[in-house]
């Protein structure tokens, strides 16, 4: 049995597509940080394995409409799950500005947050800013000329308000804990990540998870009474080959991290 989560309804009314030769398929339209309710609704106790493919998809960053891309003069939107009500509109034209800067430096590890919060509140007040150009104009004149040499000036102030929009991060340490509960014995988790603030988090999960004596290196026995929930299997990530990088660029940021239960 394969059972596909997604938040976008588009993403799983395409899988249906793709897969409908097969009867062995769930369709789950939810957030995978909710895996433990959703399992429990299928009356499923543990299983063989979880495959999380985290951030955007090829998909939705090509559906102009949904306001993924800088690249494009689209409405300012950046929703996985088209049912929410947060929008990179609403977070861009209400959130203060202090929220604005820190969500731009925590998830977009973007050096001239103060700059580019300031000018996104100066413009507010003139009017509301609807569409991707006008955030990506905003972006660009809060950028020194040499700021601008290592790829698109917009790509972190964009992934910043899209994990905003969607929630990515925060819940994502707790997510693959349950995760790894959810495994039957030997059963693996793999969760591929596309940029450092969710590889970081998944790190540091599979570490805790995995457990590791803290008694001094002297004393003869266990003492700190530690548990581990299982193994990292790949110390480091996994990554595209050269090839595929050239056959995919999108790839060329993914990492694939492996963890099995015992």
């Amino acid at each position: 049995m394969l059972i596909g989560i997604d938040r976008d309804e588009d993403a799983l009314q395409a899988a249906k597509i793709k897969l409908q030769n097969f009867k062995n398929v769930k369709y789950v339209h939810d957030n995978h940080d909710n895996i433990k309710s959703i399992l429990e609704k299928l009356e499923i106790t543990k299983v063989d394995g979880i495959l999380l493919d985290l951030g955007v998809s090829s998909y939705q960053i090509d559906e102009k409409s949904r306001g993924f891309s800088y690249l494009e003069d689209n409405e300012l939107d950046m929703r996985m799950d088209r049912t929410q009500e947060l929008t990179a509109k609403k977070v861009l034209n209400e959130y203060p500005k202090e929220e604005l800067e820190e969500i731009l430096f925590k998830y977009g590890e973007e050096k001239y947050s103060e700059k580019i919060a300031n000018n996104i509140c100066e413009y507010r007040k003139k009017k509301t800013i609807e569409t991707t150009k006008e955030l990506v104009d905003i972006i660009d004149k809060s950028l020194p000329g040499f700021a601008k040499k290592n790829g698109h000036p917009a790509k972190r102030s964009f992934q910043a308000i899209r994990i905003e929009v969607n929630n990515e991060i925060e819940p994502l340490y707790q997510t693959v804990r349950d995760c790894i509960d959810c495994l039957k014995e030997n059963g693996r988790l793999c969760i591929i990540t596309f940029h450092s603030i969710e590889d970081r988090a998944v790190k540091r999960a599979f570490g805790d998870a995995e457990g590791r004596c803290t008694c001094p290196s002297d004393l003869p026995y266990c003492a700190c009474g530690y548990v581990s929930l299982g193994k990292i299997i790949n110390k480091k990530p996994i990554i595209a080959s050269v090839d595929e990088k050239n056959e995919n660029t999108r790839s060329k940021s993914a990492k694939l991290r492996v963890f099995e239960r015992k």
